[in-house]
């Protein structure tokens, strides 16, 4: 790799940094484009005369001399994510580059797992060495501290989805994730009797599913309701087994994901008792479940199309902001899924 930038009257190049690093050019470029086998010793003596000199790859540099925004990055977290919600990366994806195409923005897909056990200081060359400007992040979770340093240093310009991550180079998109859990337990409320619920939250420490059980507590001292709150982890597997063991002392079971609304309620039907059941996030998979539940119907290519505009506004200069989108409720089932 080469790589030259100006900086003031001075032109750093990428021997300049082999220079006051003491090691050869072919070595520098190995540690910029994270070649294996090379020490630790030589990447921080690397590493830090490209901080100390600022330097930057020509192809970077090239983008943020020229009028053009520079390319997007689309970071998905796919760790956890079965066949049966892929459909909802899949709309991200759509989303992301329909929009990206026509604000004429260079876009890539990056996973995470591609910056799994990485510093921070090699994440920010890895992105620099594909030329990425910016970045929309979806499924971060609070313990991706990497990810969290990389928004807090504000060297890139970044769109969180469902993260309400913001300062002056980062905006966050996502909807009312606790007015919405809120609106559609009470719905499925209104509809049934009892006020015994049992509420499978999502994962602990993740921030939809922190906001959705503030939404669900809400309701639960509004309504006096007695709420069994149990983590299924957004698998199906575990809400089936989590409904199996509580289920029959309870008169309605809110799900804080579609995946886990449908494996309670294939519980259910194999326990042969009936307990109305709801969801969130309105996947095609409801519709197959066996019963009509109610949900919340997120549009996924809309919420990445509005994350491309948010992040072209910050790449020409905009300040970062928190964005909330509209949602809908509904009741899925099978004619409505069925083309």
């Amino acid at each position: 790799m080469t790589g030259i930038v100006q900086i003031g009257k001075t032109m750093v190049s990428i021997k300049d940094v082999a220079k006051h690093a003491g090691v050869a050019i072919s070595t520098v470029s190995k540690v910029l484009n994270n070649y294996p086998n090379v020490s630790e010793e030589t990447k921080k003596k690397v590493n830090q005369a490209v901080e100390e000199l600022n330097f930057v790859p020509n192809t970077v540099a090239a983008a943020l001399s020229s009028k053009q925004s520079g390319r997007v990055a689309l970071l998905l977290n796919l760790g956890n994510v079965s066949q049966a919600v892929d459909e909802i990366y899949m709309q991200y994806i759509a989303g992301t580059i329909g929009k990206a195409v026509e604000l004429n923005l260079d876009v890539i897909t990056i996973f995470d797992s591609m910056l799994k056990n990485r510093s921070l200081e090699e994440v920010v060359r890895y992105l620099r060495s594909q030329s990425i400007t910016g970045l929309i992040i979806f499924g971060m979770s609070k313990e991706d501290k990497v990810l969290h340093r990389l928004i807090d240093a504000q060297l890139f310009k970044i769109v969180t989805v469902d993260a309400p991550l913001v300062n002056a180079a980062s905006s966050a998109i996502w909807i009312d994730q606790a007015a919405a859990q809120y609106d559609v337990a009470k719905k499925t409320l209104m509809e049934n009797e009892g006020k015994r619920v049992l509420y499978l939250a999502g994962k602990k420490n993740g921030y939809v599913s922190e906001e959705r059980l503030k939404g669900m507590k809400r309701l639960a001292e509004e309504e006096g309701l007695s709420l069994l709150i149990r983590n299924g982890e957004f698998s199906e597997l575990l809400a089936r087994n989590l409904t199996f063991r509580y289920a029959k002392k309870r008169n309605i079971v809110v799900c804080a994901s579609d995946l886990m609304a449908i494996g309670a309620m294939r519980a259910l039907i194999e326990m042969d008792i009936f307990r109305p059941v709801c969801g969130f996030d309105g996947i095609t998979l409801m519709g197959y479940a066996g019963k009509q539940m109610n949900t919340v119907k997120q549009d996924f290519k809309r919420i990445a199309s509005e994350a491309v505009v948010e992040l072209k506004r910050l790449l020409d200069g905009g300040e970062g902001k928190q964005i909330i989108l509209d949602y809908e409720l509904v009741r899925m089932q099978y004619m409505d899924v069925i083309i």
